[in-house]
């Protein structure tokens, strides 16, 4: 695997004397799919945002690139690496546009001030994910859907090289579930996903699978997403079916 362009080692995290991950380790390679998949409680969200440098832990330490994320100027991570969280919310009075727009925030300066150029990677962004239509919409009318599509247009718009998303498709329709996520995997960036759905999970590169706190598997979806993984870790029963239609392997889960 060529060098990380980010890593963990020794992670952990506690809340009080809750531990919420323990000796978690883990490289990225530069331009992979690296989905995060777990039960709901066995510490995703908490992975991701101790990845993200969002969180401090308590154990253990975050690289990116080679370099301690916690030594870095938030400005020097933000340029670099992007992060679209479940739940985002704001009380401002903004246009869709202009929250988009907030990407660009780690790239302006007074010698670099607003350009076209950013004004072309906005509305890039907005296009990406099917929401140029929302563009001079106030934030406050959107659905819950549009909202999710905005942030993740948001989070394009910074042109990091890692993008990081905490279930991004939780509120959004079927259709535009798989467009993002197609359009998210074509992009020329390192993504880390947590998902929940797990036929989704098997369009990643790799997988990590957590349960209660630790790494449990990492590999190829079909290497660790196996029977008795699915039995031990999601309790559910599971076997493979091929689609007809172009050959591609699908889970059928059953209580």
């Amino acid at each position: 695997m060529s060098a990380p362009v980010l890593s963990c080692s020794g992670l952990g995290f506690k809340v009080r004397e809750a531990e919420l991950l323990r000796d978690i380790h883990l490289e990225v390679a530069p331009g992979e799919t690296l989905g995060i998949v777990g039960p709901n409680g066995s510490g995703k969200s908490t992975l991701l945002k101790l990845l993200a440098g969002l969180r401090t832990p308590a154990h253990g330490e975050v690289r990116l690139g080679g370099e301690r994320l916690g030594e870095l100027p938030r400005r020097t991570v933000a340029q670099r690496l992007a992060v679209v969280e479940q739940q985002a919310d704001t009380d401002d009075a903004i246009r869709v546009f202009d929250a988009v727009a907030l990407g660009r925030t780690p790239w302006l300066s007074a010698l670099s001030p607003w350009s076209e150029a950013d004004d072309r990677i906005v509305r890039q962004a907005l296009h990406d994910v099917d929401a140029m239509h929302l563009s001079n919409r106030a934030w406050r009318s959107l659905s819950g859907g549009e909202r999710q599509r905005v942030h993740i247009a948001r989070a394009l718009a910074q042109r990091p090289q890692i993008l990081v998303l905490d279930e991004p498709t939780n509120h959004l329709d079927i259709q535009h579930q798989l467009s993002i996520l197609k359009g998210v995997q074509a992009l020329p960036v390192t993504t880390l996903i947590a998902l929940h759905d797990l036929n989704q999970a098997l369009t990643c590169d790799r997988l990590a699978v957590l349960d209660r706190g630790r790494l449990v598997a990492l590999g190829k979806p079909q290497d660790v997403l196996t029977p008795q993984r699915l039995q031990d870790t999601f309790g559910v029963q599971a076997h493979y079916l091929t689609d007809p239609f172009d050959g591609a392997q699908i889970l059928r889960l059953r209580a």
